[in-house]
């Protein structure tokens, strides 16, 4: 159901945030092989792969959507090998996770990319960045406002991501920086959300954007030691995309500005 009604949903938000010339194939755009947009295993990022395939569709391309592919490296390797054509991703998964052991200088992100055969958008307008997170009524109960604040509770329980268990900036550097004596088992991120809800988990690493924040009355954890990076969402695409299929690269970057955090 879920997958049927997003594109609806998409179609309402890319009319609302781009202003489009038309839906109409582009006069004089030859006819290309499909297309391909990914898109991680997460509703926002799927959200973004819709957008960014029905804005490839509006500039004349047959594009298609493969939602929910995996995880980012999954995703990254996918774009490098020409599985896909572009995919949304977040600055800080590149210099955190992907490009980790690349000295990247401020401002060369693109010229770093442009190496691997991959380039960016301009962000796309918001900040999706990891955060810890707690039932609001038992963060009240014991005072905790802060993730340095944990370090006063270690029978909490932790349950994070898989994912931000392995990540250089998620769960092994946080805990460094903290100095957390809790231990934390990884979970798929809505197994997580229900174990918080139930009462089975305590604490739960978050995306910033997420609905459900608000869905079950979370407390976000100040990161008090500005432990996590920004995650300003871009479109990655590969670089000879703008030879093959220059009016999807054109539609891509229409996103770039558009989308606020509170939209998202």
């Amino acid at each position: 159901l879920v997958q049927r009604t997003v594109p609806l949903l998409v179609v309402a938000l890319v009319v609302g945030l781009v202003v489009l010339v038309g839906t109409a194939p582009a006069h004089g755009q030859p006819a290309d092989s499909a297309l391909t947009v990914g898109s991680k295993k997460f509703t926002e990022n799927v959200i973004l792969g819709w957008m960014g395939t029905h804005l490839m569709r509006s500039a004349g391309h047959s594009a298609t959507h493969r939602e929910e592919l995996g995880g980012s490296r999954f995703l990254w390797e996918a774009l490098r090998r020409g599985d896909i054509d572009a995919y949304p991703e977040y600055t800080g998964t590149l210099r955190q996770e992907l490009l980790a052991d690349v000295d990247i200088a401020p401002g060369a992100l693109a010229d770093t990319l442009a190496r691997y055969g991959i380039a960016m958008t301009a962000p796309l307008g918001f900040n999706n960045t990891y955060a810890l997170g707690m039932r609001a009524d038992q963060a009240a109960a014991l005072g905790i406002e802060t993730i340095a604040d944990l370090q006063d509770h270690p029978d909490l329980r932790f349950g994070f991501t898989n994912e931000f268990m392995d990540r250089s900036d998620g769960w092994p550097s946080l805990r460094r920086a903290y100095d957390l004596p809790q231990s934390a088992r990884g979970l798929d991120h809505d197994i997580a959300y229900r174990g918080l809800a139930n009462g089975e988990i305590d604490v739960i690493d978050l995306y910033s954007t997420d609905a459900k924040i608000e869905q079950y009355d979370l407390r976000v954890l100040e990161d008090n030691k500005d432990h996590f990076p920004a995650y300003e969402a871009l479109f990655l695409y590969r670089r000879d995309l703008a030879t093959r299929a220059p009016a999807a690269v054109t539609a891509l970057k229409r996103l770039a500005g558009q989308i606020p955090a509170d939209t998202m």
